[in-house]
């Protein structure tokens, strides 16, 4: 048995080369977007900028394409930012997304003084066909605030086998017993030497879910065949260039719900 931590994170890759996009791959309009910012912020200002960015959040990010979630990364290499994020959207919204005048002052003047860089912009499509987020439902944060988010980084060149690899994963999370809320996300645009090229998430309620044991390679086995799991990791050597994670944890105090 392996604890969930581990088992529900042995996740995913992409043909990264030809930026293949969710909405490609599932030949859907109806694909699934988030906007993600991650921010430094001022250690030495946290109390004022949890307040200007709960007012702002709430004024121009309460709901819709634009509603905005705020989580502390706790854990890797990115400790001590936190990830500002909007949606679920799609391009389109950009358009009508809050901007010029009080939006972007109030952004400016209340929220930026209190950062001290902004580390990165990136845009993350779900896998519609493979996730299982729906079971999170509308006040998911508020009842899994804790994600446990992999990094991966696919080698240069061709990645065979690459579509058995999510589809055994996918299989695999849904067999499991109780409620398993994941998801696999693709980044975008092409990030040069950072690598982050797709993400896993993984939703938990607290902390003791981390030392939850669940019978990871047997029920992989049992959904994918025998052997299975032996072969997985062999394809994940060969697919994956490296890879890191991260634990992010909701913040309800400067989220804009």
């Amino acid at each position: 048995m392996i604890k969930k931590s581990i088992s529900l994170m042995c996740i995913a890759a992409i043909v990264f080369g030809s930026m293949l996009t969710v909405k490609a791959q599932d030949e859907s309009k109806d694909y699934k977007m988030w906007e993600d910012i991650m921010l430094t912020p001022d250690n030495t200002k946290l109390k004022v900028l949890q307040e200007n960015m709960r007012k702002h959040n709430m004024t121009y990010h309460k709901a819709g394409p634009n509603k905005a979630t705020v989580y502390n990364i706790t854990s890797g290499p990115n400790a001590g930012n936190i990830v500002w994020e909007m949606g679920p959207m799609m391009y389109k919204h950009n358009d009508s997304r809050p901007g010029e005048g009080a939006h972007d002052a109030d952004w400016r003047d209340n929220v930026m003084p209190y950062i001290k860089k902004i580390q990165t912009i990136e845009y993350w499509t779900e896998n519609k066909k493979l996730n299982n987020t729906d079971m999170l439902g509308e006040d998911g944060n508020s009842k899994y605030p804790i994600a446990f988010v992999r990094y991966y980084e696919v080698v240069d060149g061709p990645a065979p086998g690459i579509n058995e690899f999510f589809e055994r994963i996918s299989k695999t999370v849904k067999a499991l017993e109780g409620v398993n809320p994941w998801g696999v996300y693709y980044n975008e645009f092409r990030q040069g030497n950072l690598g982050r090229h797709i993400a896993t998430w993984s939703f938990s309620p607290n902390w003791a879910d981390f030392d939850k044991d669940v019978n990871w390679v047997e029920t992989f086995n049992k959904v994918n065949g025998e052997n299975s799991w032996q072969n997985q990791l062999d394809l994940e050597k060969i697919t994956f260039s490296n890879t890191w994670d991260e634990i992010l944890v909701y913040n309800a105090q400067m989220s804009g719900q």
